[in-house]
């Protein structure tokens, strides 16, 4: 009785995978600025309800948007930070994004 069939498997070449993304994304800007009409502890408030933060950080913030005109909130992909924006400006705050300048 003959042996199995014997037939050689096509060779594989293994590549290294590229990568996706060449360039990490630059990230985005969150924004928040001061305006004459939010008092400091509604805006204290809405930081911790949209970041989810403690008052501590958010009064930090809050005092930066008071004393300086803005304060930088975080830096994220565009869709998330389109979608902080979009959660700020829901609770009448002025909040813009911008590409972090690397």
């Amino acid at each position: 009785m003959p042996g199995p069939l014997e037939v050689p498997l096509p060779s594989i070449e293994v590549t290294p995978e590229e990568k996706t993304r060449g360039v990490k994304e630059p990230g985005y800007l969150v924004i928040c600025w001061n305006d004459p009409v939010n008092l400091m502890a509604y805006v204290t408030h809405v930081f911790q309800a949209v970041f989810g933060w403690d008052r501590k950080k958010a009064e930090k913030h809050m005092m930066e948007v008071h004393q300086n005109g803005r304060s930088i909130l975080t830096r994220e992909s565009f869709e998330k930070a389109e979608f902080y924006v979009h959660q700020l400006q829901k609770y009448s705050l002025q909040a813009t994004l911008e590409p972090a300048g690397d």
